[in-house]
């Protein structure tokens, strides 16, 4: 199996700002514009305009950047162009539909057919499914389709005023825009303060100050990490998953486990492994601008006492931990994607013998995205995963690395209805599946207290006998384990 080439990460890298809904937006109005306007670039005033005009709608640019509008918040974002509308009622209509297709085509055939065929393997008639997946998604990327087009449409339309105002000399209005930045500003403000409550809410304390001495030399020898990324958990309960069944009725499930806000791969997994929040260790969105994560990881604690963790996944997670991961590539079809993920696995625990090993398992989130998580498609991969972790299992059983290994079985985060998105804490993204099985975790326990997945890194800390990362806030998940062996 191939690792991720270096152009796969810049490609990455690169389509993740057209895959974030916030530089998104900024992208995809200049480029609309710029192309509506092509056959004015050939004069210099034409161009200079256009390029002057811009300046009068940077302001909504630098909102629209800072502020989401998450779930339900996205209807409001009507109000403003029905305002301006009002005020400014001659829209160029055919601006507005160019943008409108443009930004269909984009999403529904260039994304969800031609990029999920040559990346994954989706069928070229995807397109059939995925337009109605996009008009109901509601995560924080491009793909959706009533947060991104009020703010587009907006946008283009104040561009088109002013643009419009200096061709025809009649100098901008600037006056009213002042007064109409400041309506949009006040309403934007007014709902992120008292309707945007729905994050959940960080622990304040370290763990290091808070939680159990950790045991001198750990409990485990070894603690194994499968991440199924983006499984929804009620789709988790429908599937028929034997042996998962199996690891957590005889071990310790978290019934309301609890994801991080913003629901994104990258943001999840840094948190999941270094304890801490995204206002802390700075990795905000699948969108990295700046490679790393600004505290210590599970990985960094375990070199402190001579042991080594190791992290299997596809390419962009490396941005945010860097040489400790193992990177795959991700254009495979999504039938051998796992498959050949737990044989690396195999591979690297065979030939590195890792204390921590966590293996990211993709297939289940690849289908999400592109088929839906409410079809057969997606409860499809969910069993496909059972099997496979299954035969990992086995294999490591007869390697002899079970003796006294913790197994965590977790998703880094839900999906929601739509594309399978997720981010903005929908319904199906929020809490996910997460069990323990080994020898120092209870029997039968079903623990109803909510919990965080920043609690996975200290709860391997105290499993491994490592310190604490420095910025950990997560709480150890004690009610899970049992300082003596369980008796077989």
């Amino acid at each position: 199996m191939k690792s991720a080439s270096k152009f796969e990460k810049f490609a990455a890298r690169s389509w993740n700002l057209l895959n974030e809904g916030k530089p998104f937006t900024q992208i995809f109005t200049v480029g609309t514009m710029v192309l509506f306007h092509l056959g004015d670039l050939g004069s210099a005033d034409r161009a200079g305009g256009l390029l002057l005009s811009l300046l009068a709608v940077l302001p909504l640019f630098v909102m629209y950047f800072i502020y989401d509008f998450p779930l339900f918040l996205r209807n409001y974002l009507w109000l403003p162009f029905i305002v301006f509308i009002v005020i400014w009622p001659d829209l160029t209509i055919p601006l507005l539909f160019f943008a409108a297709g443009l930004y269909f085509f984009f999403t529904v055939f260039f994304w969800g057919t031609l990029y999920y065929h040559l990346r994954i393997g989706t069928s070229w008639l995807n397109f059939t499914r995925f337009w109605k997946l996009v008009l109901k998604n509601s995560d924080s990327t491009s793909g959706n389709a009533q947060e991104q087009l009020p703010k587009v449409l907006l946008l283009l339309s104040v561009w088109e005023l002013a643009y419009g105002s200096l061709n025809a000399g009649s100098g901008l209005p600037l006056a009213d825009l002042a007064l109409f930045y400041v309506f949009v500003f006040v309403l934007t403000f007014i709902l992120h303060r008292y309707l945007f409550d729905w994050k959940p809410k960080a622990y304040e304390t370290y763990t290091k100050d808070e939680g159990p001495s950790v045991p001198e030399n750990g409990l485990s020898e070894k603690v194994i990490v499968i991440v199924i990324d983006g499984m929804r958990k009620e789709r988790f309960y429908e599937a028929h998953t034997p042996f998962l069944d199996q690891l957590k009725e005889n071990g310790t499930e978290y019934l309301n486990m609890e994801t991080l806000y913003p629901a994104r791969t990258v943001v999840c997994f840094s948190s999941m492994f270094t304890g801490t929040y995204p206002f802390e260790h700075g990795i905000k969105s699948n969108m990295v601008w700046k490679l790393g994560v600004k505290t210590e990881t599970i990985f960094d604690s375990l070199r402190k006492v001579g042991k080594r963790g190791r992290l299997l996944g596809i390419a962009h997670l490396v941005d945010a931990m860097g040489s400790d991961v193992e990177t795959v590539t991700a254009v495979m079809h999504k039938d051998k994607a796992d498959t050949n993920m737990l044989a690396r696995a195999r591979k690297i625990m065979a030939e590195q013998d890792p204390d921590l090993f966590v293996v990211q398992m993709i297939g289940t989130d690849q289908v999400g995205h592109s088929r839906g998580v409410l079809y057969d498609d997606y409860i499809e991969k969910i069993e496909e995963a059972d099997a496979l972790i299954k035969e990992f299992v086995q294999w490591l059983e007869a390697e002899g690395k079970m003796e006294n290994t913790t197994l965590v079985i977790c998703a880094d985060h839900g999906q929601a209805d739509g594309i399978g998105g997720h981010g903005h804490l929908d319904e199906g993204e929020r809490f996910v599946p997460f069990f323990m099985n080994g020898p120092h975790i209870a029997k039968g326990n079903k623990v109803q207290e909510r919990h965080s997945l920043v609690s996975l890194a200290p709860t391997i800390s105290f499993l491994l006998g490592a310190p604490y990362p420095e910025n950990s806030r997560g709480k150890v998940l004690m009610d899970a384990i049992n300082v003596e062996k369980e008796e077989e």
